[in-house]
């Protein structure tokens, strides 16, 4: 198990050794980082996780973000969904190493014959308002426009496609063949759910997959550190260029890429930042962290028991982490390690993937694999 590293309790006195400047490091601290504290990772015999996947020890940690605008790299959304800071202990676990890669995802298909939402002709029901032509089995797809346009309508760069699903991740014609190491996506809630319980696994709750992602570390705006390019490296897949008309592709990729092609944080995980948003098993509250305390520990929250989004009341959404390729501080830096995401549970696209984890069952004084 790494060293603990954490943010410093004075971070405009640490400006340096912590990564961001000065001005940076106020705005942290006023942002909501003076509210995190060390995290206390359980000192436990490690276990020997299953192949693909990685031991989690698991422990008590601050969870939430900060207000990252004025920051460098910082983006324009206060993301105030991710506070207060609150105070989180969770129990030993195993976790995917990767996403989820289309070759597991095929594995799977094979083996049950499992038809996933995108596939499937939506039903009048479902959308009664919707025209008979328009009820085609398709999914959202990332179409970058021609030209730059203005970020206050999402639909200048979101298409509905028929056709496509996870054989066909941009629609009719498009295809995964050569693709096998590259993370499953057109998967909705269900969908992946579905495949963990396959597979003797589970989604993650939302607190177990920041505390994966964290790593032992504390309050540090990204899985690596403070800086977004640490000596000037590319550390996740992002957007770069101009969004959304044009991706420079300076991480060294386009779009979406295969796992394992950025460095892992420091639990042994790759991609928990960038490539593929990633579906948790927690309804998605705006409002959630707000009732949760600062001055006490909540053990193995499981999230809110329903769903509520201000933006589109009345719509069951379920919270996703780690960002995207799509992700940049012109529009959304949700790749920062304690933002939350969020998606309608039975609607997928072309940037929207996962991960699993494994229970751990504890057994006198060591924990075992169950």
């Amino acid at each position: 198990m790494p060293k603990n590293a954490h943010f410093p309790g004075d971070a405009v006195s640490f400006c340096k050794p912590s990564g961001l400047s000065r001005n940076d490091s106020a705005i942290f601290m006023d942002g909501g980082g003076r509210d995190f504290q060390l995290s206390k990772i359980n000192n436990i015999e490690s276990l020997t996780a299953p192949q693909g996947m990685v031991y989690i020890s698991g422990g008590d940690f601050s969870m939430g973000g900060v207000n990252p605008v004025g920051m460098s790299d910082g983006g324009h959304n206060d993301m105030e969904d991710a506070r207060p800071v609150h105070r989180v202990g969770v129990s030993p676990f195993f976790m995917d190493a990767t996403e989820v890669t289309n070759k597991e995802f095929a594995e799977f298909v094979k083996a049950t014959g499992y038809v996933t939402i995108a596939e499937q002709k939506p039903t009048k029901e479902e959308f009664p308002d919707a025209p008979e032509e328009n009820l085609i089995a398709g999914s959202l797809v990332f179409s970058p426009p021609k030209e730059k346009v203005s970020l206050d309508n999402f639909l200048r760069w979101w298409s509905y496609q028929k056709g496509a699903d996870w054989r066909h991740p941009t629609g009719e014609g498009s295809s995964i063949a050569g693709r096998e190491n590259y993370p499953v996506v057109q998967i909705a809630w269900e969908d992946a759910a579905a495949y963990a319980k396959w597979a003797g696994k589970r989604l993650p709750t939302e607190a177990e997959w920041e505390f994966a992602a964290r790593a032992g570390r504390s309050g540090e705006l990204y899985t690596w550190g403070n800086k977004l390019q640490p000596n000037g490296k590319w550390m996740a897949n992002i957007f770069e260029g101009s969004f959304p008309d044009h991706d420079s592709g300076a991480d060294g990729f386009v779009g979406i890429a295969p796992v394992k092609r950025f460095p892992a944080n420091d639990y042994g995980l790759y991609d928990i930042a960038g490539n593929v948003w990633e579906w948790c098993s927690d309804w998605y509250r705006s409002d959630y962290y707000a009732s949760q305390s600062q001055n006490k520990i909540s053990v193995n929250p499981k999230g809110p028991s329903d769903s509520f989004d201000p933006e589109e009341p009345g719509v069951k959404k379920k919270v996703q982490r780690g960002g995207s390729f799509l992700c940049t501080d012109q529009y959304c830096t949700r790749y920062m390690v304690g933002t939350r995401g969020k998606g309608e549970y039975r609607s997928a696209s072309n940037h929207i993937g996962f991960r699993c984890v494994k229970d751990v069952a504890k057994t006198g004084k060591k924990f075992a694999m169950k």
